[in-house]
């Protein structure tokens, strides 16, 4: 379980953009997280993939509670969470292709001195992911500058699926995508959580894709209240 208890989060030490944050997700089960720009969405993002301290509270990845952020977090804890950004072009190397960016995951996890059948087994992975996101093998040998923005989130959306994670927070991940596009993705990511292998946190300002894709929503206010709050989850 992915949990954030009575949470203060905010990027400056005493000025909380969120505040008494509840929310909880399992394996399983999809969450969404709505609110209007400048409500914290992103921030509570970036806490619950343990790339920012909450500034009170604590969140928890089952049932493991971290006061590190990044790599002062221990491994199993770390990868336990992907995170899937809005913006797919700030969130890959431009140099690398795409076969580069599925496969980093699997490069960080596999040992150096497997040689040619680690290389061979983490190739066979790239083209399985691929597939399972919807990206040609013609696509993979591309860079970041030759595909379109939609391409690219498939390939984000691998390289997320590639870590093995147990939860993955999406940060308005079809945002910049086409009908189609978030129609596919969702589908992946939604297969995924059928199968009981994955929890998801869906980010978005599309309350229309919540009421389709979450299992119950959490509502981020607008200008969030001088005292503590908590913010509710109100189930479809």
């Amino acid at each position: 379980m992915l949990s954030a208890e009575r949470m203060d989060a905010g990027h400056q030490p005493g000025v909380p953009v969120v505040r008494g944050l509840d929310l909880t997700v399992q394996p399983g089960q999809v969450v969404g997280l709505a609110g209007p720009s400048g409500s914290g969405k992103t921030t509570v993002a970036r806490v619950l993939g343990r790339l920012l301290a909450p500034l009170a509270g604590s969140v928890t990845v089952d049932g493991y509670r971290s006061p590190g952020v990044r790599y002062a977090v221990p491994r199993a804890s770390r990868t336990a969470v992907a995170m899937l950004f809005q913006s797919p072009r700030l969130s890959v190397d431009p140099r690398l292709s795409l076969a580069d960016v599925v496969a980093e995951p699997l490069r960080v996890r596999g040992t150096p001195t497997a040689g040619r059948r680690n290389t061979a087994a983490r190739s066979r992975r790239v083209a399985e992911l691929a597939e399972e996101v919807g990206l040609t093998g013609d696509l993979l040998q591309r860079r970041p500058a030759e595909v379109s923005d939609g391409q690219l989130q498939r390939a984000c959306l691998a390289r997320a699926l590639a870590q093995q994670p147990r939860y993955l927070v999406c940060d308005e991940m079809t945002a910049m995508l086409d009908a189609s596009t978030t129609a596919a993705l969702v589908g992946v990511v939604r297969d995924r959580v059928r199968a009981g292998s994955l929890g998801v946190v869906a980010i978005s300002h599309d309350e229309d894709l919540l009421a389709v894709w979450a299992d119950s929503t959490v509502h981020l206010p607008a200008h969030p209240p001088v005292a503590t709050t908590r913010a509710a989850g109100t189930a479809r």
